[in-house]
C-alpha cells in the first residue's frame, strides 16, 4: 500500500511533540512493508522533500492552519494514495475526505483538544471512514461527547522505542548525571510541556515534603513560557527544593535523561488521553508515580509497575510514594523491572504499526472490513 500520514500544522516531523513522535515512530515501521509518505509543515532549514529511513517526508507551507490545509489539498490532488491518515485534526481530515471521497481516510485522535462538542466538529468526525483513539479513556469521552456519531472508534495503543529506552547499570546512571551536571542523589524526573495543567507546582511541593526526610533532586525537562518558568523557580527557591530546569531536550536524546533518574513523576491535573512519557519511563526501568486520570490508568497499575495517585491535586500523596521508593531501593528495582516487562509486552511501536496495518487492510478489503467492524475490533 501507499500510505499517506498527514501531520498537524503545529510542529515538523520528525519532532519532539508527542503526536510528531508517534507519527514518525509508526511511519518508520510501516515503511518496512509499505510505501509511506508523511506530510508535515515547512520550516526554514528543513528540506521541502526528503527521505529518511525509507519514509518520504513532504513539507508544505503552513503560516496558518488554513494555509496548511490549502497546501495539503493541493498536494494530495497530484498524488496517488491507497490510505490517508490525518492525525489530530478533524477539520483537515474532513476536507481531505471531501476532496478524495473514494480513498479511505482515517482520523487518529491523540487528545480531546481539537474535538470540542460542537455540531461543526461532529459533522467533521462523521466524514471519517474510521476514527482511531489512543486509549479506552479517549474513546469513552468521544462517545459521550458525540453520541450521534456512527463512525466506529477503534483503539490503537502507543509505544516506545524499546531499543533506546532501556534500563542502565548504576555506574552508567552516575555518568549520565555527571553529563547533565546533576548531583549524585535520589533524582526525580518530569518530562513534558511545562504548563499549568501538567502539575509541576504540585511536584515541587511534593519534593519539599520529601526533602524533610532525605536529600533529593528534581529534574524538569520541557518547554514553557519564560514567565511561568520564573514562577516555578521562585516556588522552588522559596521551598528550598533542589531543581534543574533543562528546557527542551530533543527526543532523540531524551532516553539518556530517563536513564539518569531514579523515579519518574507525571502529576497531570487534567485528563491525559494516553501519557506517552509514562511508557518511556517504564521502558527505561523507572518506577512511575502518576495522577490517576484518563489513559494513564491503562498504562500504570498501582503497586505493580508504578503508583497511581488518587488525590493528585495535593502534593502530600506524591511525596509519600516518592519516600517509599527512595527509602527502598529493592522496591524501586522490582517496580521498575515490572514496568520494563509490561512495556515489552504491551507498548511497543511495532505492535502499534501492526494494529494500524490491520485496520488499513480491512478498509481496502470489503469482506474483511465487514468482519472487522461487525466484530467491533479494538486494538
Amino acid at each position: 500500500m501507499h500510505i499517506c500520514i498527514i501531520a498537524p500544522e503545529q510542529f515538523p516531523v520528525p519532532g519532539d511533540g508527542s503526536v510528531e513522535i508517534c507519527i514518525w515512530a509508526i511511519a518508520r515501521r510501516l515503511a518496512e512493508r509499505h510505501k509511506v509518505t508523511i506530510v508535515s509543515r515547512k520550516l526554514p532549514g528543513l528540506p521541502a522533500a526528503t527521505k529518511l529511513e525509507q519514509v518520504r517526508i513532504i513539507r508544505l507551507p503552513a503560516s496558518t492552519p488554513a494555509h496548511y490545509l490549502t497546501s495539503v489539498l493541493e498536494y494530495i490532488q497530484k498524488e496517488s494514495f491507497d490510505i490517508i491518515q490525518v492525525d489530530n485534526r478533524p477539520h483537515l481530515m474532513s476536507a481531505v475526505k471531501k476532496q478524495l471521497p473514494h480513498i479511505p481516510v482515517f482520523l487518529f485522535l491523540h487528545s480531546l483538544t481539537f474535538t470540542p462538542g460542537t455540531d461543526k466538529v461532529a459533522n467533521a468526525l462523521a466524514k471519517a471512514d474510521l476514527i482511531i483513539a489512543n486509549s479506552h479513556s479517549l474513546q469513552r469521552r468521544l462517545d459521550r461527547r458525540f453520541p450521534q456519531l456512527t463512525t466506529g472508534i477503534h483503539i490503537v495503543l502507543l509505544g516506545a522505542d524499546l531499543d533506546r529506552f532501556t534500563p542502565v547499570q548504576t555506574s552508567e546512571k552516575q555518568q549520565l548525571r555527571s553529563f547533565y551536571r546533576l548531583p549524585q542523589t535520589f533524582t526525580v524526573l518530569f518530562v513534558g510541556r511545562v504548563i499549568p495543567r501538567k502539575g509541576v507546582p504540585i511536584l515541587i511541593r511534593a519534593m519539599s515534603h520529601l526533602n524533610k526526610h532525605l536529600p533529593a533532586h528534581l529534574v524538569i525537562a520541557g518547554k514553557g513560557k519564560p514567565s511561568y518558568i520564573r514562577q516555578l523557580k521562585l516556588l522552588a527557591r522559596r521551598l528550598r527544593v533542589s531543581v534543574t530546569f533543562l528546557g527542551n531536550v530533543a527526543h532523540e536524546n531524551i532516553h539518556t535523561l530517563y536513564q539518569a533518574a531514579d523515579c519518574f513523576v507525571c502529576p497531570s491535573q487534567n485528563h491525559e488521553s494516553f501519557g506517552l512519557v509514562n511508557v518511556e519511563a517504564m521502558a527505561s526501568g523507572l518506577p512511575v508515580i502518576a495522577s490517576n486520570n484518563g489513559g494513564i490508568r491503562e498504562i500504570v497499575a498501582s503497586g505493580h509497575n508504578g503508583y497511581l495517585v488518587e488525590r493528585y491535586r495535593e502534593a502530600l500523596p506524591f511525596a509519600r510514594h516518592l519516600l517509599r521508593i527512595a527509602r527502598n531501593p529493592q522496591l524501586a528495582v522490582t517496580i521498575g523491572s515490572q514496568g520494563r516487562t509490561d512495556a515489552l509486552e504491551a507498548f511497543n511501536w511495532l505492535r502499534t504499526a501492526n494494529h494500524l496495518e490491520q485496520l488499513y487492510q480491512a478498509s481496502t478489503s470489503p469482506q474483511q472490513a465487514y468482519r472487522t467492524l461487525a466484530g467491533g475490533m479494538q486494538l
